[in-house]
Order: C-alpha cells, then structure tokens, then sequence
C-alpha cells in the first residue's frame, strides 16, 4: 500500500510539473531554449541595457561641447537713470545705468528694454575637448562591457540552478527506486517470518529501513520543489520541460577532445571592462593637465536697446516708450581666458588620474592570469571528472546485477537479512556517487563557459 501511495504521489507530481506541456504539446527545452527566455523577459538584463543607454546618451551631450554656445537674453525695466563717473569691476549682482540727470526733465523713471544674444565657439583648447569626448565614449563602452558581463553570469546562474533541478530530480528518482526495494525486502521479510523461515525481527527491521526511504523521498521532493521554483523566477513562465535533460545529466558526452586548446580571450567582457576603466582614467586624466591651459574662442554678440529717455532729454516712464530710442549694436572678436592657478592644481589631478588607470590595467593583467590558471586547474579537473562518470556507470550496473542476485538467494534463505541490505546499500551508494559526480561534472562546465565567454556546449548539450 504504501510503495502504490509514494508511486501515486511521484506520479501526481510530474504531472503537475508537466501537465502545460502536455496541453500545449511543446517539445522537450534545452537549456539554450530556456536562456532565449530569460534573455528576452528577465528585467535585470533591462536594468543593464538602461544603464548602457544612459552613458551612451551622457557621451552625446559631453560631445555637444565642442559646438558653438548661443545665450540670448530679454529685459523690459523701469529704473532711475542717474549717471556717475568712475569705474567698477562688473561682478555678478552688479547693474548699471548711464545718463545725466542735470540734463534730463519730466519723469526721474524711464522704461528701458534690452534683448542681446551671445555666441562663442572654442577654436584652440590642447585637446582638453577631445580627451573629455574621449573619456566619456571609454565609459560608455565600458557600461557596455559591464552589461556583458551581467549576462554571461546570468548564464552561469541560470545554468547552476538547472543543473540543480535535475540533481534534485535525479536524486528524487534513486530515492524512489530505494523505497520500492525496500518494500520489496519488507514484502517478501514478512512472508518469511510468517512461514517461520526467518526471525519477526527481520520484519521490523525492513520495515524500519522502508519507512526511513520514505523519509528521504519526501526530503528530496521539498528539494526538487524548490529548486524548480528558484529556477522559475528566471524563466518566468509555467511550461518548463527538463524531461530530455534528464537523461542527458546523467550521460553526458565526453567535451574536451573537441575543445582541448580553449583559453582566456582579451574579448572576456571582465576583461575588457577594465580596459575601458584604465582608459576612461587615462583621457580623463589628460583632460584635467589639458584643462590648465588657456582657451582660445571666437567670441560675437548682437544687442538691441531701447530707452524712454530721447537724445534731447526728455524722459517718459510709459512702457511703449522704452521700445523707443533704440541702438543696435555688433561685436565680433576672439578672447582668451586662462586660470594660471589651475596649472598647479590640475596636474595633481591629472596625476591621480594616471596612477588609477595604471593600477587598473595591472589589474586586469592580475584578472586575467587568475582566470587562466583557473580554467586550466577546471579543465584538468572536467577531465578526470568524466572519467569518473564513466567508471561509476560501470559500477551502477555490476551493484544493480548484484543485488537482484543476492535478493533471490534472500528468498531462498541462503543469506542474512542484514546481508541483503547491506548489498542494498552498496548499490544505493553506487547509484548516488554517479549522480555526485555528474553533479560536479556539470557545475564544472557551467563554471568554465563563464571563464571562456562560451555556453553553446552547455546550452546545446544540456
């Protein structure tokens, strides 16, 4: 009864799991099917993708420097209009007015209307405007590289928690196939003890060992709920299939006599995200030593002004008055403006922006010898690994044909109760270091296309 209850409950299960797929008759995913979906769907590869945009829209606007600045300005005032001699520096907050009051009569206020318009284009700057472009393209391309990365390591997590899911399955499986032979042994223990061919205390036994498989059984189906709902928050959909996978996790087919010469590329985007730091401090760096030198600007101006005081000095306050009287005015010319204390402080600046860049791309050459010595030591270790799945096949069959052997000399009386299940155990033993050492084989992949920026073996073989 209870081996037809754990069968009904397994069965109910998979069909729960499956049941989308048999409605919409979809065919079996591989992995590379279940990425296209999180590629498409998952919002943090949006985040990413936003962030990416933001920099390239950031770069735009910094290269806007280099076009010519247009100011325009209106003002329609009332103010008094005495004139003074002297002279000022026109600080911000400072205004001024011009006429002579002695010679002036009616109103002491007067409208007065102004609109001006500026332009200046930057001719000469030592390149400051080009390094400052130039920074600004290195950390866009750098959000770009970051994006890579997010997504390939979103690979390896999406991979790591499939793999996980048919562990668990599998592990599920041999939990299943452990309980119907325990229940076999509790069947045919208590038929022995009931015919007085064997101790009641083989009875118990049995069944002790059959309710503990029971125990694990349910262990294992809260690991492989789990799992299939860690898994489902980045597919985001309900019809996942892994049945073809199944077998495929514990067969898998031998990879490095095809791709034995794999290595770490410069194109890895870890990589070529410091790359693009290291440059980003570089330009920036030359920025800030070129912004201490002086700029040269071509310089033009257009002012329109219109006063309610006229050239015999007659003054009126009403605003339609100060539209009249106007003057016009043009001014080309070429400036130079230069911060002489900038010299000093700049080239600090510039400095501490060399030695970040530098110390960036050793960086990077620390990176990338890390991540070569550890797909070496992974590949050595993937080898052997395979190797091991190979043998411990092997073993899985021999235990299975052992135990049938043992479990019909059991009937016959030939052999201990605790020989039985101690023949019972080496299988299980067997059949669970297979499923260990697929595990591992497995997460060695998913661990070395991360370093290699390449999933189509695990995709397509998974």
């Amino acid at each position: 009864m209870m081996k037809h209850m754990v069968a009904t409950t397994y069965v109910w299960f998979a069909i729960a799991s499956l049941s989308p797929i048999y409605g919409q008759q979809q065919i079996d995913n591989t992995l590379g099917n279940l990425w296209k979906q999180v590629e498409e769907n998952y919002p943090g590869i949006g985040v990413k993708k936003s962030i990416a945009h933001a920099a390239q829209l950031k770069a735009k606007a910094i290269k806007t420097n280099s076009l010519p600045q247009l100011k325009t300005q209106l003002q329609s005032t009332f103010g008094t209009y005495e004139g003074n001699a002297g002279a000022f520096f026109p600080q911000p907050g400072f205004f001024n007015v011009s006429g002579n009051s002695t010679a002036l009569e009616d109103s002491r206020l007067a409208a007065n209307n102004f609109a001006s318009a500026t332009i200046e284009l930057e001719l000469f700057t030592f390149g400051r405007i080009k390094n400052e472009n130039e920074a600004a393209q290195m950390l866009f391309q750098k959000k770009v590289s970051e994006q890579k990365s997010y997504i390939l390591n979103l690979k390896k997590v999406l991979s790591e928690r499939y793999i996980t899911l048919l562990y668990h399955n599998a592990k599920l499986d041999l939990s299943e196939k452990n309980t119907e032979r325990l229940n076999d042994i509790r069947k045919i223990s208590s038929s022995l003890a009931l015919s007085g061919l064997k101790p009641a205390a083989d009875s118990l036994l049995a069944s002790s060992s059959y309710m503990q498989a029971i125990g694990e059984y349910d262990h294992w189906m809260g690991n492989k709920h789990s799992s299939y709902i860690k898994l489902q928050e980045l597919y985001g959909r309900e019809d996942l299939n892994y049945r073809s996978s199944i077998h495929r996790f514990s067969n898998p087919k031998e990879k490095y006599h095809l791709h034995a010469d794999q290595g770490i590329s410069n194109t890895h985007p870890a990589l070529v995200t410091l790359d693009k730091q290291a440059q980003y401090y570089a330009h920036s760096g030359e920025a800030q030593k070129k912004a201490s030198m002086p700029s040269l600007k071509l310089l033009g101006g257009y002012a329109y002004r219109g006063t309610g005081v006229n050239t015999s000095g007659k003054t009126s306050n009403a605003w339609q008055d100060g539209f009249k009287n106007s003057t016009n005015n043009l001014l080309v010319g070429i400036g130079l403006t230069w911060n002489i204390t900038s010299l000093y402080t700049n080239r600090f600046r510039g400095e501490g922006l060399f030695k970040e860049a530098e110390s960036t791309k050793l960086l990077q050459i620390q990176y990338q010898q890390a991540m070569l010595a550890d797909l070496s030591a992974s590949q050595t270790k993937s080898i052997w690994q395979y190797k091991q799945i190979q043998k411990s096949q092997i073993a899985v069959k021999q235990a299975q044909d052992a135990y049938l052997m043992y479990l019909a000399r059991y009937k016959s009386g030939l052999i201990t109760l605790s020989e039985l299940l101690q023949i019972r155990n080496l299988l299980e033993q067997a059949e669970n270091n297979h499923i260990e050492a697929s595990l591992s084989y497995w997460i060695l992949l998913a661990h070395e296309s991360e370093l290699t920026a390449d999933f189509d073996y695990l995709f397509n073989n998974l």
